[in-house]
């Protein structure tokens, strides 16, 4: 399973968001230069994203958006599911796989697809926008939850 470049776009802008959190409204442009995310592509994703709760606007010289949620509330995994739908490794796995598996209930490998999926969501479930910026501000690189 990867993550859509949608995805990984709208997980840097709440990110970002969350980075500024209590500084008021983030404007669209300030959210895209600093997290190189192209602004037009951006302004939809936000939009989505607002209509998800995940963020609130502002309208106004001084509006932009806002977490809609404190940043340890929103986790990977909420906004994962929301912009991309439903964590699967594998094609035929998973709650509607978008293929029938041609071995059915006899392949070998499907709780193997399911031990997969499982582990993704739990780390991507276990990671909240909070942990991300604890582990930016104590300059962790590559950190375990």
């Amino acid at each position: 399973m990867s993550v859509s470049l949608k995805c990984q776009y709208g997980l840097r802008a709440l990110f970002e968001l969350a980075r500024r959190a209590g500084n008021g409204p983030t404007r669209i442009q300030e959210i895209a230069e600093a997290q190189a995310i192209p602004p037009r592509f951006l302004e939809n994703i936000l939009n989505q994203l607002r209509r998800g709760g995940f963020v609130e606007s502002r309208r106004g010289k001084a509006g932009g958006f806002v977490l809609a949620r404190p940043a340890g509330q929103v986790t990977a995994l909420d906004i994962i599911r929301f912009l991309d739908g439903p964590v699967h490794p594998f094609d035929c796995e998973g709650e509607n796989p978008v293929r029938k598996c041609t071995l059915g209930p006899d392949c070998v490998f499907m709780p193997l697809w399911q031990r997969a999926r499982q582990a993704l969501e739990g780390v991507y479930g276990s990671t909240t926008l909070q942990d991300l910026l604890d582990a930016q501000a104590a300059n962790i690189p590559d950190f375990t939850i």
